[in-house]
C-alpha cells in the first residue's frame, strides 16, 4: 500500500534533530569541546586524508574526521557534505568546493584528483571530505590511487554510508532477522551516467532479499522494470529517502510497480537512497522521528509475525 511522502520538518511538532544540531554548532568548534584524551594522529604537511563526512547530520561525523578538520590547511569537499560541518574547521582553513552532481556542471574527476596532488606537493595539510563513506560509490578509491601513484602519502577515514545511516534515520533496518540474511548495494548509474550494463539484475534479484540503490532516481523506470522482469513482485515494498539525516529528509513509501509514478507525483529528486525489500515495512513501527514527535506507530507487527519481537 502506498503511504504518502513524509518530511522531517513538515509540521512544528515533527522532530528535527538536525536543526537542533545546527543551532548548537553554528560557530566554529573551539577548545571548549576537546577531543577525548587519546593518541590522535597528526595530519602532516604534504599528506592527504580522505575522509567520509557521513550522510548529512553533522552529529554522524566521526572523531577522526573532527580531528582532521581541526588540523587541515585545505578542505576539498563534495556536494553532499553538509556545509555546517565546515564550521568545525580551523578558521584559517581554506575550503574548496569540488562537488559532482549528475546532470549539472561539475569538476572533472581527473582535475579533482590532480588538484589534491598539487595541494599536497605545495606542503599543505589536505583534507578530502566526501559525503557518506569515501569508498562506497564515492570515487575515493580512484582519488587515493592517484595520490599514491604520485607519491603523496594518504590516510583513509571511513564514514557512515547513506545506504545504512540514511535508512536508519528513516526507521528502516538494512538487515532484519525476519526479513533478510543478505543485502546488496548497487549504483543506479555508471561512469557514462547510464544504468550499469554489468549488473546482473536476475542474480541480484534471486540472491538478495534487500537491495539498496544509490543514485537510482534518474533510471528508476529501467531499474524497477528489470527487477520485476527478474522475478521481484510489483507489490514489493520500496522506500525512497531523499536528503537523508538532514532537516529536509523526505521518505516515500511505495511499491516496485508504482515507484516511477509516485516519484513523479511527489516531485522526489536526488540525492536519494532507494531500498527494495520487506525491511521497508519495519518503518511502520520504527519511524523513530515520528515516535519522538508523539505519533503512534502505524503497526507494531508490520511483518505479521504474530508474536513478540523478542521471541526466537
Amino acid at each position: 500500500m502506498h503511504v504518502p511522502v513524509t518530511q522531517n520538518d513538515a509540521t512544528p511538532s515533527r522532530c528535527s534533530l538536525f536543526h537542533q544540531l545546527v543551532a548548537r554548532h553554528n560557530c566554529p568548534m573551539s577548545d571548549s569541546f576537546p577531543l577525548p584524551d587519546a593518541p590522535w594522529p597528526t595530519l602532516l604537511p604534504g599528506w592527504v586524508w580522505l575522509c567520509g563526512a557521513g550522510p548529512g547530520d553533522p552529529g554522524l561525523l566521526t572523531l577522526h574526521a573532527l580531528n582532521a578538520l581541526r588540523q587541515a590547511d585545505v578542505i576539498v569537499y563534495d556536494a553532499l557534505v553538509e556545509t555546517a560541518i565546515l564550521d568545525w574547521a580551523r578558521p584559517e582553513a581554506e575550503a574548496i568546493y569540488a562537488g559532482k552532481r549528475g546532470g549539472k556542471p561539475s569538476a572533472k574527476q581527473r582535475d579533482i584528483s590532480l588538484r589534491l596532488v598539487d595541494l599536497a606537493r605545495a606542503g599543505k595539510r589536505v583534507l578530502r571530505l566526501k559525503g557518506g563513506d569515501p569508498f562506497v560509490f564515492g570515487r575515493g578509491g580512484e582519488e587515493a590511487q592517484t595520490l599514491v601513484q604520485h607519491g603523496v602519502p594518504i590516510r583513509i577515514i571511513p564514514g557512515i554510508s547513506a545506504g545504512i545511516g540514511g535508512l536508519a534515520y528513516a526507521g528502516i533496518p538494512v538487515t532484519h532477522r525476519d526479513v533478510n540474511q543478505s543485502v546488496t548495494f548497487v549504483t543506479g548509474h555508471d561512469q557514462s551516467g547510464e544504468t550499469p550494463s554489468s549488473l546482473d539484475w536476475g542474480a541480484i534479484s534471486r540472491g538478495s532479499q534487500v537491495i539498496v540503490i544509490y543514485m537510482g532516481i534518474k533510471h528508476i523506470a529501467q531499474i524497477s522494470a528489470s527487477l520485476i522482469s527478474a522475478g521481484r513482485g510489483s507489490s514489493e515494498p520500496v522506500a525512497v529517502v531523499t536528503n537523508a539525516t538532514t532537516g529536509n529528509q523526505r521518505v516515500l513509501e511505495t511499491t516496485l510497480g508504482t515507484i516511477e509514478a509516485d516519484i513523479a507525483t511527489h516531485g522526489i529528486e536526488p540525492p536519494a537512497i532507494i531500498c527494495v525489500g520487506r525491511s521497508v515495512l519495519m518503518r511502520q513501527v520504527l519511524d523513530w522521528q515520528a515516535l519522538a514527535a508523539g505519533e503512534a506507530p502505524r503497526d507494531i507487527d508490520p511483518l505479521g509475525r504474530g508474536r513478540p519481537a523478542e521471541s526466537a
